[in-house]
């Protein structure tokens, strides 16, 4: 295997080593079968391409090309013209399917489903990643920066995933060496065994530095035990130096801590999950529990709390201490003894599917017995997984509290203390006016807190007007909470938002709560949670009870008992609650059902969507820069590949043309220079008729040495005219009149270079055309094809640019650069001198 084919098998495998990473983020591998087909098609194109060769420039667009027909045939086929080439339809499909492959990735939980637009994004972002892995490495001979592509290949899976498993990163990394050793080797190649070590131990006689010289140790054996210990070094480092909390390694929102207070969590954003897992078309399993309460609708499963507010967004305030889980946990923060409470045992079992660093817990909760490596945080009695540990496959028991205050006894609390109200009442100047002025007038007339809390809740779940919406945006900046109640649309993230910040303008502690409501009974006694459970919740402090849920949200869930006014005596039995009954624990029929799935939006739409007020502009066709980009993209895609063979008629034309040297193009430096490379210029001829001749001579002999090139006869410089002529001659299988034509024009070249007064040729361009017509005879079907579509001599357009901006940096770096700093310099010494 010769080393550019080595190298780019090396570059190949490290692509697929890095793209292992994206496998946990799908329930199914298959796509990366895939990948590795169509990765291998392409590094091939790209190991003929370099064969040729053809200029490293077109070498890459070439693959480009290459991966772009293969996205069209597998995911774009039906809208293909002739089921290949790309066209309109083809980039508007391309289109499509991005979009919805980034509405799947928001919608989705990890693992999420293979669909066709995730898929595209997999496959896709492989063949992109492995283009520019191989041109760096293969196509520029540069392996080095090879790794960016590679690290950002896996660090999208650690972002989406919050963190991998460092087997992936010990396989990319292992790639990226294994194409760093083989560029090595390749290089080494190159210049010859230079170095000794070979396999066993020379002679003294055999050793060139004579006896009792050892052999020297091989450079590539050097380059592997440096890459080892290089990655030893990268991995063991960030686990054994405690500051460095937040490796790439390491799950965001995960507590590093072996003990003690060591480490913290991390700030985390549930909040596009969730809003995912509600917007999926089926309600996935994600856990299953027995409890010992009847009372399920209060056993709302708490993952993690939002303390922190900062305008627009809620989050987890970063750095909070962790310890070990203690047994017991703490008393919950403000429980006071003369509230009502209860003990639940509940057993849980999370399925496969679901990973995830907070552990859904019962609040509060009192013991909780797993297995791994959990930390407890006491600020928001949450517990969190550590060294990459989550709750996929856990099975796991607690012991919790079912605290019932009264009415009465929330009225009646006392004032928190002064360390709550000053953390969770913070209410940012961000935030618009017409918040805390809607508070206001909502809870206006209230005696208490409480009674404001209540007002809050039922103003978002019952008598403001909202509706609840799965398919409204999240929103952010500090203006969503005002669109929000100006839209009065939303679901669980919006009301709880936007009451806890409401709540906090008032003066009243609160915090937002993510988790599941209590789930689905099953007919075997247990409860299912699914992902479509998950929810938001705000939670209110209030001394005595501690961190009081509250449920604004409309049809979600259930309100607590406290929080529910008792029907009066003479009230109509009839007339509908307005609120759901919390006898039962909710179910799935109770929730509105999204039958819309993505293939129905894509293919029939969803006239019931369509008709929700408030739901949107319609779209009336694509949009203009849409329609735009696809033409460009057309157009290019479609050009591209002719243009080597425009160009090179366009030079054919001109170099056979009267005076064509005196007028050159891009490419065309150097049409008077003769074998050998050296320079002829008409200004030192004795007139112009002369160096017109020898003008038009040079460029009929460039024309035909660059026909023989691009039907794989290479030029050699080197050469005499005679001597390179009768190799065209030899090689290209010329007789007749093709060669002696070949001949005629070689004797012209060197009778313009070397005679002391040249004088004008013959028919130069019909000489030339019949050597093209000798070659073209000569030659296979598809030597022909690539000479006129895909012709050798077109590198010469990327020498030249190359050349101009070698030249054009020569200038800058010799030019004004330098005039500048020595000046500057200058400036500087003297006021050395003066000072």
């Amino acid at each position: 295997m010769s080393g550019g084919i080595r190298l780019a098998v090396c570059a190949a495998a490290a692509t697929l080593a890095a793209a292992g990473a994206l496998l946990p983020l799908v329930d199914r591998s298959v796509w990366i079968v895939q990948a590795a087909f169509l990765l291998a098609i392409q590094t091939s194109v790209g190991v003929l391409a370099r064969r040729v060769p053809l200029a490293r420039a077109l070498t890459v667009a070439v693959q480009a090309l290459v991966a772009l027909l293969l996205l069209t045939v597998v995911f774009a086929r039906a809208h293909a013209i002739g089921g290949l080439l790309p066209g309109p339809d083809v980039f508007q499909e391309f289109g499509q399917l991005l979009r919805e492959g980034a509405s799947d990735v928001g919608r989705y939980a990890i693992p999420a489903p293979t669909t066709t637009a995730i898929r595209l994004l997999l496959v896709g972002g492989v063949l992109v990643i492995g283009l520019v892995v191989d041109a760096l490495a293969v196509t520029y001979r540069s392996a080095a920066p090879a790794g960016l592509p590679l690290l950002a290949l896996y660090s999208v899976a650690a972002g989406l995933a919050e963190g991998t498993d460092w087997l992936w990163f010990l396989a990319a990394a292992a790639g990226y060496l294994l194409l760093l050793l083989a560029e090595g080797r390749d290089r080494l190649a190159q210049w010859g065994r230079v170095f000794g070590g070979g396999g066993g131990r020379p002679g003294p006689a055999a050793h060139p530095l004579g006896p009792g010289q050892g052999a020297a140790i091989a450079p590539v054996r050097t380059g592997r035990r440096i890459g080892a210990l290089a990655l030893g070094i990268a991995l063991l480092v960030p686990a054994a130096l405690p500051t460095m909390d937040s490796g790439l390694l390491q799950a965001h929102g995960q507590s590093p801590g072996e003990g003690g207070t060591g480490g913290g969590t991390g700030a985390v954003s549930p909040l596009v999950a969730l809003q995912d897992s509600l917007r999926q078309p089926e309600n996935r399993e994600v856990l299953r529990y027995r409890t010992s309460t009847q009372n399920t609708g209060d056993l709302y499963l708490r993952i993690v709390t939002l303390d922190q507010f900062d305008g627009s967004t809620w989050r987890t305030s970063p750095g909070r201490p962790v310890t070990e889980v203690p047994d017991p946990l703490p008393t919950p923060a403000g429980l006071a003894p003369g509230v009502r409470t209860a003990p639940v045992n509940t057993s849980v079992a999370a399925s496969g599917s679901y990973a995830q660093t907070y552990l859904p817990l019962p609040y509060p909760a009192d013991q909780v017995r797993i297995g791994g490596r959990w930390r407890y945080e006491p600020e928001g009695r949450m517990v969190v997984g550590g060294h990459a540990q989550t709750t996929r496959g856990a099975r796991y028991q607690v012991t919790s509290l079912l605290v019932e205050p009264t009415a009465a006894q929330l009225a009646a609390a006392p004032a928190p203390p002064q360390r709550l109200l000053r953390e969770y009442t913070k209410v940012p100047g961000s935030v618009p006016a017409v918040v805390a002025r809607t508070a206001r007038k909502v809870t206006a007339g209230a005696a208490n807190p409480y009674q404001q809390a209540v007002k809050l809740q039922e103003w978002f779940a019952v008598d403001g007007g909202f509706r609840y919406d799965t398919e409204v945006r999240s929103g952010s900046g500090p203006d969503a909470i005002a669109r929000f109640l100006q839209a009065k649309e939303g679901f669980c993230v919006h009301f709880s938002f936007s009451m806890a910040a409401m709540a906090r303008t008032l003066g009243i502690p609160a915090r937002v709560a993510v988790g599941f409501t209590p789930g689905t009974p099953q007919a075997d006694g247990s409860m299912s949670v699914g992902s479509k459970d998950a929810h938001a919740w705000p939670e209110l402090y209030f001394e005595g009870a501690g961190w009081t849920r509250f449920e604004p949200t409309p049809s979600r869930g259930t309100p607590p008992e406290y929080t529910v006014a008792e029907t009066p005596a003479g009230s109509d039995p009839g007339a509908p609650s307005a609120r759901p009954d919390r006898s039962a624990a909710p179910s799935a029929p109770t929730r509105p059902v999204d039958d819309c799935t993505g293939q129905s939006k894509k293919v029939d739409g969803c006239p019931a969507l369509a008709q929700q007020p408030g739901g949107g502009a319609s779209d009336d066709g694509p949009r203009a820069g849409t329609v735009t980009a696809v033409a460009v993209a057309a157009l290019v895609v479609l050009v591209l590949p002719v243009l080597p063979m425009l160009w090179r008629r366009r030079v054919r034309a001109r170099r056979l043309r009267p005076a064509a040297a005196s007028r050159r193009g891009p490419g065309e430096e150097g049409e008077t220079a003769g074998p050998g490379g050296r320079p002829v210029s008409p200004a030192v001829l004795p007139d112009d008729d002369p160096g017109e001749a020898v003008e038009r001579t040079l460029a009929a002999w460039r024309e035909l040495t660059d026909s023989a090139w691009d039907y794989g006869i290479p030029p050699d410089d080197a050469q005499t005219p005679r001597k390179a002529a009768a190799r065209i001659v030899r090689v290209g299988a010329l007789d007749g009149p093709s060669a002696e034509s070949a001949v005629r024009v070689a004797t012209a070249v060197e009778q313009a270079l070397y005679a002391p007064m040249p004088r004008p040729a013959g028919a130069l361009a019909a000489e030339v055309e019949t050597v093209r017509a000798g070659l073209r005879a000569a030659a296979g079907r598809g030597a022909r094809l690539r000479a006129v579509l895909a012709p050798r001599s077109a590198a010469r357009v990327a020498w030249a640019c190359s050349r101009r901006w070698s030249a054009a940096l020569e200038r800058l770096r010799t030019g004004r650069i330098v005039a500048v700093w020595r000046r500057a310099g200058g400036a500087l010494r003297l006021s050395r001198q003066r000072g």
